[in-house]
């Protein structure tokens, strides 16, 4: 429907709270001018400008969080193509935290160098606002914007080093399952606009609930379930992360499991939680769209796990491993209930200090070996004691070791999973309990099983000499700090939940389901 004089009038009049609403994102862009313009600037041209990069984002984080403690700072905006509240606001913080921490290890790493540093970060702060986009958007077209926001600058990203072949290729395959991905997405999102008359969520989510999940709903939302299911590394849209993570740099390939991870965490989960509220309680979501993710999480976590064991190439490895934490984060959103989005919030914090933690160091290896391989990682606890220890701190994190953050994120899922089979069975439909228990049984085993190739690494660092004659793996002071930051960041929210937790717990709180 064309728009009116007075809707126009309308849209005018509401700007300027709608641009304050948006002034987290206006800052992304700011950065993103300001890159552009640099490089017209003779002065500017071979200057490294990861600093401007980071003042951009330091600015975001602090507008993001001030509209976060401020309550006022919530409800639709933009036509309501947009909606601030704290689900949005909680997860805005964790994608802008993830660039930043990305910026600061790029910064620590050498790359990008100065006269590809403008392009570098113009790309990475284009797919940061689009992530930021995903978790705000509350129509479906929105949704589809954010998504092909977040993922154009991720192609480039995939393929920025210069004369590597393997990172030419991770790129191509990138794009085309992307394309692929985003044109089922976008034919879903045309059955379900198609049916209901509307794209808007809240419109979406109050027609399913009146309707009912009929084989056009069915399909509008397995479809529009592919393009996030692709930003997420879900099985059977796993195919192209193993091979980009390897091609690209580790400090990209660490940038897109965690900020990507986090865009497409708040849009899944924004969706699911939209469409449960508008049934207002009933297991009617839990039970036939909560069983389809249930489904995916098992095949997903599963098949990443299984396919990480013989894998040598850290980043490779680290690959089969986001897509297996991919899944752990899904089973809390399958129950489709507060405490499982809270739990999944708070598994999503820690994930982005383990896993970036965990790139960085193999980073901060390649730089100093040549290799990103197994052996180089050999008797390292000999060349680099700190570089080591914060490499298991890491892999423990991701095994779920208590006491670090990755315990408490994987208990809190678990947890919720437990609480949904029990009530499942005590007042829920036939069979949904039994469910949810193979689904916490699953999780269970799987992290079991994840801790043959976690080990591997920590054997290999701390009880195999190295290859040849151990040369030192030199470490500078502000990479040392930068690690004992994301270490000591893990073992303070793995001891001390509450206030992380009490945040999460408020982010859930959004959609009011119990």
């Amino acid at each position: 429907m064309f728009p009116t004089l007075a809707g126009l009038e309308t849209l005018r009049s509401a700007l300027d709270s709608d641009l304050l609403m948006f002034l987290p994102e206006l800052a992304v862009c700011t950065g993103i001018v300001v890159l552009l313009l640099a490089r017209l600037v003779p002065a500017f041209d071979r200057a490294h400008l990861g600093g401007a990069a980071l003042v951009a984002l330091v600015a975001a984080l602090f507008a993001g969080g001030y509209q976060v403690a401020e309550p006022q700072w919530a409800g639709p905006y933009f036509g309501n193509m947009l909606t601030s509240d704290a689900w949005s606001g909680f997860v805005r913080i964790v994608v802008l935290a993830a660039a930043l921490l990305t910026v600061l290890l790029t910064l620590l790493t050498g790359i990008p160098d100065a006269p590809d540093s403008a392009d570098f970060y113009v790309l990475l702060l284009g797919g940061t606002l689009g992530m930021m986009l995903m978790t705000s958007a509350s129509h479906l077209l929105m949704a589809f914007i954010a998504v092909e926001m977040a993922s154009l600058p991720g192609y480039a990203l995939a393929g920025f080093l210069k004369g590597k072949r393997t990172g030419s290729e991770a790129a191509l395959k990138y794009v085309v399952y992307g394309a692929a991905a985003s044109g089922v997405m976008l034919y879903g999102i045309t059955l379900l606009a198609g049916t209901f008359g509307s794209g808007a969520l809240h419109d979406v989510a109050a027609g399913v609930a009146a309707r009912g999940l009929d084989l056009p709903v069915l399909a509008g939302l397995a479809f529009t379930f592919v393009g996030l299911g692709f930003k997420l590394a879900a099985v059977p849209f796993q195919f192209w992360c193993p091979d980009v993570f390897e091609g690209a740099a580790a400090e990209v390939a660490g940038f897109l499991s965690v900020a990507s991870k986090a865009g497409a965490i708040g849009l899944t989960g924004r969706v699911l939680l939209s469409l449960h509220s508008a049934h207002e309680g009933s297991w009617a979501v839990p039970a036939t769209v909560g069983v389809g993710v249930a489904v995916g999480s098992v095949l997903t976590v599963t098949l990443g796990n299984l396919a990480a064991f013989g894998q040598n190439n850290l980043k490779r490895l680290l690959a089969y491993s986001t897509i297996a934490h991919a899944g752990y984060m899904l089973m809390g959103l399958a129950v489709a209930t507060k405490a499982g989005a809270a739990a999944v919030l708070f598994y999503l914090s820690a994930y982005v200090a383990m896993n970036l933690g965990a790139f960085g160091v193999v980073a901060l290896v390649r730089n100093a070996t040549g290799s990103e391989d197994l052996r180089a990682f050999r008797g390292l606890v000999q060349r680099n004691p700190l570089l080591a220890i914060a490499m298991t701190v890491f892999l423990g994190s991701l095994l779920g070791l208590p006491p670090v953050a990755g315990f408490a994120g994987k208990f809190q899922v678990f947890a919720s999973v437990y609480g949904a089979a029990r009530a499942a069975t005590a007042g829920g439909p036939p069979g949904l309990g039994t469910v949810f228990y193979v689904l916490l049984g699953v999780g269970a085993v799987n992290t079991a099983a994840s801790a043959y190739y976690y080990l591997k690494i920590v054997r290999a660092m701390l009880l195999e000499d190295p290859e040849g004659e151990p040369s030192p793996v030199r470490l500078a002071p502000a990479a040392g700090l930068f690690l004992f930051g994301l270490v000591a960041a893990l073992f303070v929210a793995g001891v001390w939940w509450d206030p992380l937790a009490a945040e999460t717990s408020r982010a859930a709180s959004a959609f009011g389901v119990k």
